[in-house]
């Protein structure tokens, strides 16, 4: 059973070097089976939101494996809805979550290498039971 509680990292998610710019990167820090927050790289500032649409919690926002933006790399996109976010707000500009934003993952950056700040909580949780 997949613990549901939120914990502190004890290792770093990648190295900065590792990123390439403006381009996304999903990862799993607590070895859930699917990314749940992935990185979007604009030059020396990075973005990290949890890969969960405001519009249906469920919904994985990559259309395959490392693909979280739309064609030019402009905006965040989810694939299940079309909506698109900002990389730097992550507020919905356009679709039908409109407004709402996606969920923050703080970074910090300590010898070269990329840490998330604080604890992390699971992305995918347990279904209720009936």
């Amino acid at each position: 059973m997949r613990s549901v509680e939120a914990r502190e990292l004890t290792e770093p998610l990648c190295r900065l070097a590792d990123l390439p710019e403006g381009r996304s990167v999903g990862f799993d820090p607590l070895g859930e089976g699917r990314d749940t927050m992935f990185i979007i790289r604009k030059g020396a500032a990075l973005h990290a939101w949890r890969n969960h649409c405001p519009h249906y919690d469920r919904a994985r926002m990559a259309w395959k494996k490392d693909e979280f933006l739309n064609g030019d790399r402009t905006r965040i996109m989810c694939a299940a809805h079309g909506a698109l976010f900002g990389i730097e707000s992550g507020i919905c500009e356009i679709g039908p979550c409109l407004g709402e934003r996606l969920t923050p993952v703080p970074l910090a950056i300590r010898g070269g290498a990329v840490w998330i700040e604080g604890p992390y909580a699971p992305g995918f949780r347990p279904r209720a039971k009936a």
